[in-house]
């Protein structure tokens, strides 16, 4: 005899309604969590932050500050007086001497050192010893947050947009389904999916957690796609729910995806959220897969990985 799904409270989120936004879990499988009461920067790693950025976003970054630390330094060397580095060619206005500065101080942090400037006295000597140790360092981690960014594993998923409520079997299931858009393979993949409910237990609102048991919880390559199903029979929280109760309730899966992957030999994971306005009631996926015309290759077609039709 099958038993009731059970609530359960080991997830990490509270059970207070009204202390949850909207959603608990973004898109992207991070959590829409924001921590206050202590300073600012003790609640960011600086080492995360950098390599969970944003590639142009980072990339940005080291340029600007690529330009900053130049521009200090081009300023140091014009206080103390460009006079004290041969080779700068005076007399042609400030601007066009705190531009060679700048040069020669682009070519000191890289240690490339032309040579056709270079500093006389002691002081711009200083200067220049402590910005060539200045960009050694610099260089050293720039080198190794690239380094560990490119390094990385990642699972290259990419998750439908929407969790269908489609036909399945003689009643209904929920639907939503994955695949990887890169060229790396991954083998012994697992998912574990979780719904959050806000239910009124009589004196105000409160959130359960439930583990939505799947029709495949692992597959052992994802060659091509994989469609998630969970049955939605009368053991499920989901059942007999509509589209406006899906709202009320602010209902909301959270799937987690783990794998293996094959080249880099390293374990890797994705998650990803659906809140009750993503989740599309009697619908159904539309295939994403075929063949080429001459029948030698399966193809996966990504760009309908969302698509999906109406059913009546």
């Amino acid at each position: 005899m099958r038993q009731k799904n059970k609530t359960i409270d080991n997830t990490g989120f509270s059970n207070l309604s009204a202390a949850e936004a909207n959603r608990l879990s973004n898109k992207d499988g991070s959590f829409n969590v924001k921590r206050v009461g202590i300073p600012f920067f003790q609640r960011y790693s600086i080492l995360h932050t950098l390599l969970k950025m944003k590639r142009k976003r980072f990339i940005l970054l080291i340029v600007l500050y690529y330009l900053l630390v130049n521009s200090i330094f081009a300023l140091i060397y014009y206080i103390i007086g460009v006079g004290d580095l041969q080779g700068i060619h005076l007399g042609k206005g400030w601007q066009n001497e705190l531009l060679q500065a700048f040069f020669f101080s682009a070519q000191t942090i890289t240690t490339v050192g032309y040579g056709h400037i270079h500093p006389t006295s002691t002081l711009t000597n200083i200067v220049a010893a402590l910005e060539s140790f200045t960009g050694i360092l610099t260089f050293a981690v720039i080198t190794g947050l690239i380094y560990a960014r490119f390094s990385r594993p990642q699972a290259y998923l990419k998750f439908s947009e929407n969790a269908l409520i489609s036909p399945y079997k003689n009643g209904k299931g929920l639907m939503f389904r994955l695949s990887t858009y890169k060229n790396n393979h991954l083998t012994d993949l697992s998912a574990k999916v979780i719904l959050s409910m806000h239910v009124d237990e009589g004196n105000g609102k409160v959130t359960r957690f439930f583990n939505l048991p799947l029709e495949i919880e692992q597959i052992s390559s994802m060659a091509m796609s994989w469609t998630l199903v969970h049955d939605i029979n009368e053991d499920s929280p989901l059942y007999g729910l509509n589209s406006k109760q899906l709202i009320e309730n602010k209902i909301e899966i959270m799937a987690k995806i783990n794998g293996f992957d094959d080249f880099l030999f390293h374990n890797v994971q994705q998650r990803t959220s659906y809140f009750s306005s993503e989740i599309i009631v009697d619908a159904k996926f539309e295939t994403m897969l075929g063949k080429t015309e001459d029948g030698s290759m399966s193809i996966v077609d990504l760009a309908k990985l969302n698509s999906y039709e109406i059913v009546k």
